[in-house]
């Protein structure tokens, strides 16, 4: 496929994006946090691992951790990251045996120039209410954002023709922001809710991402090995 066969694709995905909120986090059971990680053999060859994690809600118990690698194939081309990790993703949710409530990605899902990140690209297709976060801002029709207050929960809204994009949440004092964006099937103030619920002293991210993040490292670093 050609770059412009990718965007094709997002267009025509991107009218099935569900934007009303379906989430009450009072009845939001489990969560899952996503990420990959990626490496090159000495042929050239790029594999990456993705991990899921599966979290109760209200007491941050780890309940599942699966995980996958294979061999990545779509060469990377800016804006159209989700094809290279949709099929890693969609291999490593099929492992999952307690199916989260709310799936939590380590990247963008509205935030996007066609609002096709990550996080909205795998919620339309497994049908599930989904959040990205991440933790830099790559510009979107040339919209910088603003910094939010250095204060506990302090944000700012990216806004591009009148529109939120995403938000800029500053979870603890005098840490940098995250992104935080919804992906599908939820609104932006519920992902917010969830995400500051699940901010920890430790983590200025949400719980559920960090520790995919910290898995994927682990993972690589032994199929490295």
């Amino acid at each position: 496929m050609t770059e412009q066969d990718y965007i094709n694709e997002q267009i025509k995905l991107s009218a099935q994006i569900d934007l009303a909120n379906t989430v009450n986090p009072a009845q939001v059971q489990t969560v899952a946090g996503v990420d990959l990680a990626y490496w090159k053999k000495e042929d050239g060859q790029e594999y990456a691992v993705c991990c899921i994690v599966v979290l109760d809600y209200h007491t941050a118990e780890v309940l599942e951790a699966v995980s996958h690698a294979d061999k990545i194939n779509v060469p990377y081309i800016p804006g159209c990251l989700a094809f290279r990790e949709i099929p890693l993703f969609l291999q490593t949710y099929k492992k999952v045996t307690v199916l989260p409530d709310v799936l939590f990605f380590d990247g963008n899902g509205y935030l996007h120039p066609r609002h096709m990140g990550l996080a909205t690209h795998a919620g339309i297709l497994i049908q599930k209410a989904t959040v990205g976060i991440a933790k830099s801002y790559h510009r979107v029709a040339g919209v910088d954002f603003v910094m939010p207050p250095n204060a506990e929960r302090a944000y700012t809204d990216i806004e591009i023709n009148g529109e939120c994009y995403g938000r800029v949440l500053r979870t603890h004092v005098n840490v940098k922001p995250i992104f935080l964006s919804v992906g599908n099937a939820i609104d932006i103030e519920t992902a917010m809710q969830m995400t500051n619920h699940m901010i920890t002293k430790e983590s200025h991210v949400p719980i559920p991402t960090r520790l995919a993040d910290l898995m994927t490292h682990e993972k690589r670093k032994e199929l490295i090995e």
